[in-house]
């Protein structure tokens, strides 16, 4: 976890994985790396959020791969879910309900699903296909953590590779490319500048 400038409470807070998707960021926004997977994202989150003061909001900009054919671009997720969680097995244990898929206020249509898994074959890329456009590795969890403290949240990813063999090798091929559309977008649509 590394947090780049103060989080105050009038502006929002820029969060993001890793810093090769942050690499053409120039703002006075604080920006939050904190590292890939889920429980990295969390707890990275929750510190930053704990220790106050707040954000007027928190933006993921991220990479994301590309489920279904012909997906590229920049894109705001509407909802996000886990993928590698097993919430109907959970349910018949315990008869409570965990993971459930995460409606954005500010985000379209787009679903992209999150696990601590980087996809990269086929099967598994056909499979999520059926219950989501994109996938990465933090998106719920921040989602969750935001959602608990009462924080509003946008994701915002960019398609880095098609989540099929051979994406690991895309990703870092691409993370640059990647990384610059997400500086522009988030100039676009953020306080990006005081």
């Amino acid at each position: 976890m590394e947090l780049l400038g103060e989080i105050t409470a009038g502006r929002p807070l820029l969060v993001l994985a890793v810093k090769e998707e942050a690499q053409f960021l120039d703002t006075d926004l604080p920006v939050l790396l904190t590292g890939m997977g889920k429980v990295n994202a969390a707890t990275a989150l929750a510190t930053a959020l704990g220790r106050g003061p707040r954000p007027s909001g928190i933006v993921n900009l991220g990479t994301a791969g590309a489920l279904r054919p012909g997906w590229t671009g920049t894109h705001v997720v509407g909802t996000v879910l886990q993928h590698d969680l097993d919430g109907e097995l959970l349910a018949t244990l315990t008869g409570e309900t965990y993971g459930a898929p995460l409606t954005l206020a500010d985000g379209g249509d787009v679903v992209l699903a999150t696990g601590d898994s980087f996809i990269s074959d086929e099967a598994s890329r056909v499979r999520l296909a059926a219950r989501a456009a994109l996938v990465d590795m933090e998106g719920y969890a921040l989602a969750t953590a935001a959602e608990l403290a009462g924080v509003p949240l946008r994701i915002v990813k960019h398609v880095s590779d098609e989540a099929g063999d051979g994406a690991a090798r895309t990703w870092r091929d691409s993370v640059a490319e990647c990384a610059r559309a997400l500086a522009d977008w988030a100039e676009e649509n953020t306080p990006y500048r005081s």
